[in-house]
């Protein structure tokens, strides 16, 4: 199984040439339906995660021992929350704008959209407030913006101080460059 994230920095193959940013070049069966990150997850991301399945861990652990002292139901509560602990770590590992032939796909904690190519405007770098770690408060930074082509309200898709990207300054430029190279290709 490809693990898309695996890639070189800002995500292009080693063995692709210059010009293409895509890792796939195989037009089989099923190229179509690939989607691809182009950029790795980034350390704040992962770390979250880690620290989320240690407290699944820990809540697995809480799970046995309530169970060995003979409370099924406490142990199936801590067992439950644990799994959604594990579920929402892998989510947020997944979260961020994923690439495909057809189309543009922004996943979120608890939510995916995807738009086709032909529903995607323009992508553009701007300068404005966002937000830091998803947290409420704002900072100055860069974010990708995608303008829809129906003239609906614009869509942050990264910025250069979410998870992937804080302290990374020019892995955003990789793959801001990246997503608005696959949107002018696909519109092109």
């Amino acid at each position: 199984m490809p693990l898309s994230f695996l890639t070189a920095e800002g995500g292009q193959d080693e063995s692709a040439d210059a010009g293409a940013a895509a890792p796939y070049h195989a037009s089989g069966h099923g190229a179509e339906a690939r989607w691809w990150r182009p950029y790795r997850p980034g350390p704040w991301r992962v770390a979250i995660a880690s620290l989320l399945l240690v407290l699944a861990s820990y809540l697995l652990f809480a799970g046995v021992i309530v169970a060995a002292a003979g409370s099924l139901s406490g142990a199936g509560v801590s067992v439950g929350v644990a799994v959604l602990v594990i579920a929402g770590a892998l989510r947020s590992l997944r979260m961020g704008v994923w690439l495909s032939r057809r189309g543009l796909r922004q996943v979120g904690l608890v939510r995916t959209t995807t738009l086709p190519w032909g529903r995607v405007g323009a992508i553009r770098t701007a300068q404005q407030p966002v937000k830091w770690l998803a947290l409420p408060r704002t900072v100055q930074g860069q974010a990708l913006v995608l303008h829809g082509a129906d003239g609906a309200e614009p869509r942050t898709l990264l910025t250069d101080h979410n998870a992937d990207f804080l302290g990374r300054p020019e892995a955003f430029d990789l793959a801001a460059d990246a997503v608005e190279g696959w949107a002018a290709r696909r519109r092109g």
